[in-house]
């Protein structure tokens, strides 16, 4: 399927599913194979501070991840690439990437999306952490962009109406879940993580991540041709 020759495809896994920010004539699920969806990066920025570094999605190698892939017309392609490395470029963690992906249903055919990989030599690169220090980061972190804990029940709360399951994300809510209970009133912005975090079951303590400092060397890798 195409949208055009000069239409511009970008596949969001992230927060990209509840908030482009940029004008597409179409929006469709969308499957890319040999990526995975992971709590990989340090937020200091979007989602946490210097201070008390959050957590955010990231695309890493193996797996597949399911998302929605927009088409942009031609004449707002430029516009929109602009916007979108404005976004989510700030330190340089991630690396534009042109892939192939599959839609899914109606729509079926393969496209090829602008989307945005993890740079794994990032210092912000936090690898696969244990399920309990990420649910430790995000729990307590809040940047620009509001509360960490929203960005997660957002996340699962759109894939959700994709009909996908992330069980590794229902597990890092539920382990969240009873030290919600701890945070002021406003910590938490959306009514829908207040009451998803009730659900969750009791688990055992959590310890503190590092983080490491952020390099400025990597805003120059922006793009990873394949």
């Amino acid at each position: 399927m195409s949208g055009g020759r000069h239409d511009l495809w970008v596949f969001g896994y992230g927060s990209l599913m509840w908030r482009p920010g940029f004008p597409y004539r179409e929006a469709h699920h969308a499957r890319l194979a040999g990526w995975r969806r992971c709590f990989c990066i340090y937020s200091v920025h979007h989602r946490g501070t210097t201070a008390r570094p959050g957590l955010v999605l990231g695309l890493d190698r193996g797996g597949a991840c399911e998302g929605i892939a927009y088409r942009v017309a031609g004449e707002q392609a430029a516009e929109t690439v602009r916007y979108l490395r404005a976004r989510e470029q700030v330190n340089g963690v991630y690396r534009e990437a042109h892939l192939p992906v599959d839609l899914i249903g109606d729509a079926h055919g393969v496209v090829t999306a602008l989307t945005f990989i993890v740079e794994r030599a990032h210092p912000n690169y936090a690898g696969q952490l244990p399920l309990h220090v990420q649910a430790r980061l995000i729990r307590g972190a809040a940047g620009r962009s509001g509360n960490n804990l929203d960005y997660l029940v957002s996340t699962l709360r759109h894939l959700a109406e994709l009909g996908i399951r992330e069980r590794e994300l229902e597990r890092l809510l539920a382990l969240i879940g009873p030290h919600a209970a701890r945070l002021p009133p406003c910590a938490t912005g959306s009514p829908h993580a207040v009451a998803m975090v009730r659900l969750a079951r009791a688990q055992r303590p959590i310890r503190r991540a590092r983080l490491p400092r952020g390099d400025r060397r990597f805003l120059h890798r922006l793009r990873l041709t394949d």
